[in-house]
């Protein structure tokens, strides 16, 4: 929570502001109230969830809106299995909320801490070639305009308008509702094992296809990929969750406690980081176990990183990845993070990394202490080379005419933006430098 002439900052530590005002709006029409008070005022105004996008999207200059206050479900219509959410409703919140109507969010990303109006407008994704982000199970969302009134967008108002509010970036008004389609709950099974790198790289679209969930990390300086496969079954199938002190040793002791202590060391002794990532790849990922969606989706990561991410052409991925391969071991950088890949299927949200084809992302990321820079941007050259797109929540340099490039409907978006804030109510560095001013 940020004091009245405090400072906010996000959870990267990557950015931060002192706002002229903060609000914790507790209802839409407070929301409303708030906007309309920031216009008379002329002062820009934005929202902030959990502060979870590494970049300044949420970075607000005049009025911060903290949306803490605004959370919980508002209804569910159980004849379309959709529910419909406050703003800054939590993620990790959600399935208690939803399991008494034996309902569940079709798939997740793998961290839960955002509320679900940030995760949607950042374009937050999971895995899975046959699943899109979480955006694309938004099926209506009510916002707050700069005129301060109230836009409603469903399958029966304002239809067309839902491929860019579902994945807005905050550059069209403040989200107060979001609806969204859910599936019967079900249950996953997960098998995390290690594989040889190059026996996954020469098969990976074969492994992609033979699961509903695949994605890999790959620790640098190791010839290890630990992969990660997931089933979907129907709720009625048996239950073999994770013992908990098992589990506690592997996500809490080592995967947090441990590994933040050497990332530390790292930044001192860069050296000690090979020997590590050798080791964790031999104590971690390797377990079997059948669990709820949400427990097998979600994980709990308390280590603090900076992220850059981007979403490729399916096919590109093993080529580009690659090359960032090559790139590490050529620089000689002691790469304390591991590489994720991830998939997910084409979709038609004006703003996705995934509009118009089935994609593939690669995320790198550095310990938060540690400069990111020179990776970054030797990897953001790779990934340029190759179709990528970056992922609006995460660290990228391009700005509005690079990425018109390479989004089909950004001119649609930029004018939707121009008609429905003219005045750019809600701006701040960040939009400008992507979308424009």
């Amino acid at each position: 929570m940020t004091r009245p002439g405090g400072t906010w900052q996000n959870w990267a530590r990557s950015t931060h502001v002192r706002p002229v005002r903060v609000e914790r709006p507790r209802t839409p029409e407070g929301v409303q109230r708030a906007v309309q008070a920031a216009v008379a005022l002329n002062l820009p105004i934005k929202a902030v969830g959990a502060g979870h996008s590494f970049t300044g999207i949420a970075v607000a200059p005049g009025v911060l809106l903290e949306l803490d206050d605004l959370q919980g479900l508002v209804s569910v219509n159980t004849d379309k299995s959709t529910v419909t959410l406050l703003a800054g409703t939590r993620l990790y919140r959600i399935p208690r909320m939803l399991a008494p109507h034996g309902l569940a969010m079709e798939n997740l990303g793998d961290i839960d801490r955002q509320s679900i109006a940030g995760a949607i407008s950042t374009g937050t994704h999971g895995t899975g070639a046959r699943f899109g982000g979480i955006a694309t199970q938004v099926v209506g969302a009510t916002l707050v305009t700069a005129d301060g009134e109230f836009l409603r967008v469903s399958d029966t108002e304002n239809a067309d308008l839902l491929p860019a509010v579902a994945l807005g970036l905050g550059a069209l008004g403040i989200l107060v509702e979001v609806t969204l389609q859910c599936v019967p709950a079900f249950v996953m099974h997960a098998i995390d094992e290690p594989v040889p790198l190059e026996e996954v790289l020469t098969t990976l679209d074969e492994r992609v296809a033979a699961s509903d969930h695949f994605e890999f990390y790959w620790f640098p300086h190791t010839d290890v990929a630990l992969t990660k496969r997931q089933t979907r079954l129907p709720e009625s199938a048996p239950r073999k969750p994770l013992p908990a002190v098992g589990r506690w040793i592997d996500e809490t002791l080592l995967s947090n406690g441990v590994y933040r202590a050497v990332c530390a060391a790292g930044q001192i002794i860069p050296a000690v980081t090979p020997p590590f990532s050798r080791l964790a790849v031999k104590l971690t990922g390797d377990r079997e176990y059948t669990d709820r969606s949400h427990s097998v989706l979600t994980q709990s990561r308390n280590v603090r990183f900076r992220e850059m991410e981007y979403a490729f052409p399916a096919e590109n991925v093993v080529p580009a990845f690659r090359e960032i391969q090559a790139l590490i071991a050529q620089r000689g950088w002691k790469i304390e993070f591991p590489i994720e890949v991830r998939f997910a299927a084409s979709d038609d949200l004006w703003l996705s990394t995934a509009h118009g084809r089935a994609s593939g992302y690669i995320a790198v990321h550095r310990y938060w202490r540690a400069d990111p820079t020179a990776y970054f941007e030797a990897v953001e050259k790779i990934c340029l080379e190759y179709g990528g797109r970056p992922h609006w929540g995460k660290l990228h340099t391009l700005d509005a005419e690079q990425l018109r490039e390479r989004y089909p409907r950004f001119g649609d978006f930029v004018a939707l933006r121009d008609r429905l804030d003219p005045a750019r109510r809600f701006a701040n560095r960040h939009l400008e430098r992507i979308l424009g001013e």
